[in-house]
C-alpha cells in the first residue's frame, strides 16, 4: 500500500513538470499514436517504486495499461524488465520522467538498506532510518527502507520522544530532562515512547539510574565501548548505536548485541539505482 500524501505528491509532481503542456510532445507525437515502452534496470539493486509508478500512469492516464513482471522489494539485474506500459504515446512520455525520478530514487534506498541489512544478517540486530529524509518525500523514502528490509524510526518529531544531546543541556542534565518528559506525557495525556541520547559510559549509567526511558541511544561509541555500554544495560532497556556506522563496519557494532543501528546515510546521501523507460 502506498503512503498517505502519495497521490498529493504525484498531483504537484505532474504539475512541476507538465506546466502549460509538454509542448515537445504535444508538437511530435500525432494524438492517436499508440506504444509501449519498458522499464530496463541499468544497475544491480533492489526494485521500489512499482505501485507508485502505477499510480503515476493511472493519474496522467487512466487508459494506460502496465504489465508487472517484477515487484517492489525484487532484486533486479541489468537488462531486467520491470514492467510494460501500453497505450497512449503522448501519455507514456508526458509520465515518463516522474516516473523515473520516483523510481531511481526509491529504488536507490531500497538497494542501500538492503546491503545494510544482509550485513548484520544473524545478529538479531534490525537496521533503522532515520529524519534525515528529503523535506516532502519523508513518507516514500520511509516506505523503500521497508521495501529494502529495514525498520523505520519515528516518522517525525511527534510519534517519540527523542531527548538528544542539546535538550539534555538546555534541560540541565538527563535525570532533569527524564523527568520533564515524563511530566509533559502524563499532563498532555499522550503514551509515547521516550528515548535517550548518550555520549559516554557515564551518560548511560545516569539514564539507567533515572529510569522511565524506553530505549538508549548509544551516540558515537565504537563497538568495543558499545559492547561494554550493552552489557550494563542488560536488556533493562532497547538499545539502539548511532554515528559512525559504514557498510564496511555495521556488522561490527550489531555484533555488541545492540537491538539497532540507525543510518542516516540510508536515504541522505544514495545514489539513485540506474532504470530507463525504453520504448518498444
Amino acid at each position: 500500500m502506498l503512503p498517505e500524501g502519495s497521490e498529493e505528491l504525484i498531483v504537484r509532481g505532474l504539475t512541476e513538470d507538465i506546466g502549460e503542456g509538454d509542448h515537445t510532445t504535444l508538437s511530435t507525437i500525432p494524438a492517436d499514436a499508440r506504444g509501449a515502452a519498458r522499464l530496463l534496470v541499468k544497475q544491480n539493486g533492489v526494485l521500489a517504486g512499482v505501485e507508485l509508478a502505477q499510480a503515476i500512469a493511472a493519474k496522467v492516464d487512466p487508459g494506460l495499461v502496465m504489465r508487472v513482471y517484477m515487484e517492489d522489494g525484487a532484486a533486479v539485474q541489468v537488462n531486467d524488465v520491470a514492467f510494460t506500459l501500453m497505450g497512449s504515446s503522448r501519455s507514456i512520455l508526458i509520465a515518463e520522467r516522474l516516473l523515473l525520478n520516483f523510481m531511481q530514487r526509491l529504488s536507490g534506498i531500497a538497494t542501500q538498506t538492503r546491503r545494510y541489512v544482509q550485513a548484520v544478517e544473524g545478529t538479531g540486530c534490525r537496521v533503522l532510518d532515520t529524519r534525515k529524509t528529503t523535506p516532502g518525500l519523508r513518507a516514500l523514502e520511509k516506505w523503500a527502507v521497508r521495501i529494502g528490509g529495514g525498520h523505520n524510526h519515528r516518522m517525525g518529531l511527534y510519534d517519540m520522544v527523542m531527548i538528544k544531546d542539546n535538550h539534555v543541556d538546555m534541560a540541565g542534565g538527563i535525570a532533569q530532562a527524564i523527568a520533564a518528559a515524563n511530566k509533559y506525557l502524563h499532563e498532555q495525556g499522550l503514551q509515547l515512547p521516550i528515548e535517550v541520547e548518550t555520549r559516554s559510559i557515564d551518560e548511560v549509567r545516569q539514564v539507567l539510574a533515572a529510569g522511565q526511558v524506553q530505549r538508549i541511544m548509544l551516540d558515537n561509541f565504537q563497538p568495543p565501548d558499545l559492547k561494554e555500554a550493552v552489557k550494563l544495560i542488560d536488556k533493562r532497556f532497547e538499545t539502539e548505536a548511532s554515528g559512525g556506522i559504514v557498510l564496511e563496519n555495521v556488522r561490527s557494532y550489531a555484533e555488541t548485541g545492540v537491538d539497532f543501528v540507525s543510518i542516516g546515510a540510508l536515504t541522505h546521501s544514495v545514489p539513485s539505482l540506474d532504470l530507463s523507460l525504453k520504448s518498444i
